[in-house]
């Protein structure tokens, strides 16, 4: 029923943009400096040369300016610009500009997207998405307690929020605030566009996290009596979650194939490691519990590669794949960090050192298995829909009978 086998023009762009990690990103790791990302006179000249391949922005339609190969394509993409923390922005792929970029090409106004999708399709400026509060659980999207006022011609926007990544440099938020108090619960919020600078629109501190690749950090804001024009609500008035899920889901395909990518770095340096180093007169490669990492990581890359490809592919098809993207979503986040924890116990105390990527990118990983929804959550969704589905079943044979 399923084949994901790379159509020759997805072969064609894979190797692509597998020659230019080659000859673009990792000779510039190098260069990254920690929550800052690249320098401007490194990174702008490797955007261009991306720019010139054709391979700009892969999330986005061609309409829009990106390269609009379905999510499929997209997920072997990122699977390859996964390896590497710097390759999204040179890419101009990089979350959360993804998301908001999509948001505001779907619900957008045309003032909108001249104002804040052009300069982002561009790399001209960076954005962040704010809607976890530290006062409220951050895995329930409809409850939340910063709210904005229409006042005349203007919201007037009150509320607290943090773990806004990247806004260290943005030049613009999107907010999720309570708009209709009274509203069911999934109609209560809308986004608005918020500028840098704006007063009242406060950046008090980057949030100190386990990792240091982010660029921008992860922003806490203190929003007091901040207003903006009524028309920098994006989309209409209450459709803030379902927007919100409108852009979650195309961005864990993103994830979770950034994730293989992360892992199948971490099991070459795992593999060549234990080919050459020796203990007890043997390769570690001859012992068997060498062998039972080694074996493990191939069957759990496989397993997450397949389901997710699974997802985009059902996404293509016009499904939301609900139930798949909460399945790859816990799944993929624990085969990137068993994968990346065997590398480095492979390694030994060099793993655990800075001569090695691999502490880096463990720290890193470790928050993958609580942004964008915990474990938890999405756990308690596939449980959920089974639930429903056996229950529908059962009902129905039972009125057979």
């Amino acid at each position: 029923m399923f084949d994901f086998s790379p159509t020759p023009e997805q072969q064609a762009v894979v190797e692509k943009v597998r020659r230019l990690m080659d000859e673009l990103v990792y000779p510039n790791e190098k260069y990254v400096v920690p929550h800052h990302g690249l320098p401007p006179e490194v990174i702008k000249p490797l955007q261009r040369r991306v720019r010139e391949a054709g391979l700009w922005a892969p999330h986005m339609p061609r309409a829009a300016g990106g390269l609009g190969m379905g999510y499929v394509t997209l997920g072997l993409i990122n699977e390859i610009l996964g390896r590497s923390a710097i390759a999204p922005r040179i890419f101009n792929t990089n979350a959360p500009d993804t998301g908001n970029a999509e948001l505001l090409w779907v619900a957008g106004t045309e003032e909108q997207k001249a104002r804040f999708l052009k300069p982002l399709m561009e790399a001209e400026v960076r954005s962040c998405f704010a809607m976890t509060e530290p006062e409220l659980s951050g895995s329930d999207p409809t409850a939340l307690g910063t709210t904005a006022v229409l006042d005349g011609d203007e919201w007037v926007i009150n509320g607290h929020k943090w773990f806004a990544t990247g806004a260290h440099g943005a030049a613009f938020a999107i907010v999720m605030a309570v708009t209709d108090p009274d509203a069911p619960p999934h109609a209560r919020a809308s986004m608005i566009l918020v500028d840098a600078g704006t007063p009242g629109f406060n950046l008090v501190r980057d949030v100190p996290v386990m990792g240091d690749l982010s660029e921008g950090g992860h922003g806490e804001f203190m929003i007091t009596n901040c207003r903006v024009p009524r028309e920098n609500l994006l989309g209409k008035r209450g459709e803030g979650f379902k927007l919100a899920q409108l852009r979650l889901g195309p961005g864990r395909i993103t994830h979770c194939m950034r994730w293989l990518g992360q892992a199948g770095r971490a099991f070459d340096l795992m593999v060549a490691r234990a080919l050459q180093r020796e203990t007890r007169g043997k390769r570690l490669a001859e012992f068997g519990s060498i062998q039972n990492f080694v074996a493990d990581s191939v069957v759990e890359m496989e397993a997450a590669r397949l389901m997710t490809l699974k997802a985009a592919w059902k996404m293509d098809q016009g499904d939301e794949a609900r139930e798949e993207i909460a399945l790859i979503k816990f799944f993929g986040a624990k085969v990137m960090i068993d994968v990346i924890d065997r590398a480095i116990q492979v390694y030994g105390g060099m793993g655990i050192s800075a001569d090695t990527p691999l502490e880096a990118m463990w720290r890193e990983a470790r928050a993958a298995r609580i942004y964008d929804g915990p474990d938890e959550v999405h756990k308690y969704v596939v449980a959920r829909r089974v639930f429903k589905s056996y229950g529908a079943a059962l009902r129905a044979r039972a009125q057979a009978d």
